[in-house]
């Protein structure tokens, strides 16, 4: 999941990247084409022999059987583990009720999907991020599963702008004192996002500030500090810009410092209120600077402004990645009435993301897996979303290329991203806006009835259940700024348990939702096992509900006894 306090400060919207379709089948890393079966029993028998049952193995095969892959078709692919506590029932039948469906999507199911990301994630470096392998590997996984049961799988390719941090960074002020600043610290300094790399020493200057002070007399409030090229005339090439916030935005100001020969870029806050003087987390919008660029404390600027000698150090991977959704739908089903359910596939860099989103992805493999022989009266479409973490850019970038008419034919979208957190509360986004108020036409018509399926769902087994925000932090956010209505389900990320949640739900008041939130631990371990049997069923019964009826969202026809309870959007 996105982090709560969403994306960082850009003083503007941030540029869009360049995007490109690609639909393919089969390898999805490098060349994409399709994997023939026997391939797979080759690579199989290979490690396994000829005659040896691979479900016996389970979990303990994987890794030598990713390996077999590797050397066979210079890849990695995840082979998952046999769920066979079903039995043939489920396999062979038609899981059209929901009794039947509730029936064979089990925690053992889910869990099997969980062990193969999880396995994707140990042979690739450790996680599951969008430009990864071990996202590529977990990618292929759902594609072959999907295809194998008989829904149309389409991989959607994109670009998007990645960041990360190797080492934190370091400001210093060397003379006339040495004086070190506070990384990641309101008191002290913070790495634009998308920064250049370099450790630079050079001599400090002030560009066009206004500080209201002898040498800099104009008020804070006016500042448009770097904001043309004429702010750096007389500018010393080789000396590190010290600029002001305000009035532009910050990849401006940076592209303009270097344009003059500034070889590190230090950006504070403007100073014209309370709220204007800490540290900020700020965004250059996308790669592009070489130079360090770091967003500082009014008063940090304000002293290097008058210093002899600063020190500024970022070490960062700033470039253009590629990436991938996978869109899986029913081959049958009212085209012009599509009911979808995404989760996202990427972890972020730090850890697998076997909880974020790796239970999300999972629930809905399983269920669409499930659902494999129904015959839905609404197309039913499946999204496993790309480069959630790095802004909600896979669902943006799907969202952003459909045409009005493609957008109208979509009844509304399911989203189910942290549904298994250890320390778990039972969370539905507020579609009905009874606990969290949105701006007017924020959410839209139809959200609040999905509220009311998955409250009738959790009431059917008594399993309380609460309100969360409903504030476009998933993937779902994309979605509802197009008017199409969303709702789903979260078990929190990196809030803190109330004893009155302890009463409701068990766990520990006064410690994460999920302690591993976005970390390395966040592995197959890290799961409330209740939660996610609960909630991979709730998914299931949402999706097959809104698969056969859509009457309360939109007035579409209903099938059969899936007539549904509660009051139509208006």
């Amino acid at each position: 999941m996105f982090p709560e306090q969403g994306p960082p400060s850009s003083d503007q919207a941030n540029p869009r990247v360049g995007l490109a379709n690609v639909v393919v089948r089969g390898d999805l890393n490098g060349t994409l084409t399709r994997i023939p079966s026997c391939v797979v029993a080759v690579a199989l028998r290979s490690v396994l022999g000829e005659s040896h049952n691979s479900s016996d193995q389970g979990i303990i095969m994987l890794k030598r059987v990713l390996l077999a892959f590797a050397l066979l078709l210079g890849t990695v692919v995840v082979v998952a583990p046999t769920a066979s506590a079903k039995g043939n029932s489920c396999e062979n039948r038609n899981n059209n009720n929901l009794d039947k469906l509730l029936e064979c999507v089990t925690i053992d199911g889910v869990r099997s999907h969980q062990a193969a990301f999880q396995a994707a994630a140990d042979a690739n470096g450790g996680n599951r991020e969008a430009s990864s392998p071990g996202y590529a590997a977990s990618g292929q996984y759902v594609v072959d599963q999907m295809s194998a049961a008989g829904y149309d799988v389409t991989v959607q390719g994109f670009d998007y702008p990645y960041f990360e941090e190797l080492t934190p960074a370091e400001l210093q002020q060397i003379a006339p004192a040495l004086v070190d600043y506070p990384y990641f610290d309101g008191a002290g300094f913070a790495t634009m996002s998308y920064s250049g790399s370099g450790d630079v020493t050079a001599a400090p200057e002030g560009v066009d500030l206004a500080l209201g002070t002898v040498e800099w007399p104009a008020d804070p409030s006016t500042s448009t500090s770097g904001c043309e090229p004429a702010d750096f005339a007389g500018f010393t090439p080789g000396s590190i810009a010290i600029i002001q916030r305000g009035a532009c935005s910050f990849a401006l100001k940076a592209a303009n410092a270097e344009a003059a020969g500034a070889v590190g870029v230090v950006i504070f806050n403007q100073g014209n209120g309370p709220t204007r003087i800490s540290a900020f987390l700020g965004t250059l919008g996308g790669p592009g600077a070489t130079v360090p660029v770091v967003g500082a404390n009014f008063n940090v600027g304000v002293e290097l402004a008058g210093a002899d000698v600063a020190r500024v150090f970022v070490d960062a991977v700033s470039e253009t990645r590629q990436t991938f959704n996978v869109l899986a739908e029913t081959i049958t089903g009212d085209p012009n009435n599509v009911v979808m359910v995404g989760a996202h596939l990427d972890s972020v860099a730090e850890g697998p993301g076997i909880q974020d989103n790796g239970s999300g992805s999972a629930a809905i493999l399983e269920v669409a897996l499930q659902m494999k022989k129904v015959n839905p009266v609404n197309k039913v479409r499946f999204a496993w979303w790309g480069a959630e973490e790095a802004g909600l850019l896979g669902s943006t970038h799907y969202v952003g290329g459909l045409t009005q008419e493609e957008k109208d034919q979509i009844a509304l979208y399911l989203n189910f991203d942290m549904i298994g957190s250890p320390n778990h509360f039972f969370g539905i986004y507020d579609g009905d806006e009874s606990t969290f108020d949105q701006p007017d036409g924020f959410i839209p018509e139809g959200s609040a009835q999905i509220e009311e399926t998955f409250e009738q769902y959790y009431d059917s087994i008594g399993q309380p259940y609460e309100d969360t925000a409903f504030s476009g932090r998933s993937d779902y956010g994309p979605f509802i700024a197009v008017g199409i209505p969303a709702g789903g389900l979260f078990t929190g990320a990196e809030g803190i348990k109330t004893p009155e949640q302890v009463l409701l739900y068990g766990g520990t008041a006064g410690d994460q939702f999920d302690p591993c939130y976005h970390l390395a631990c966040d592995t197959f371990a890290n799961v409330s096992l209740t939660a996610l049997d609960v909630n991979s069923d709730a998914v299931a019964d949402a999706t097959l509900n809104y698969a056969m009826s859509t009457e309360l969202i939109n007035g579409g026809r209903s099938k059969g006894n899936f007539k549904p309870q509660g009051s139509p959007a208006s």
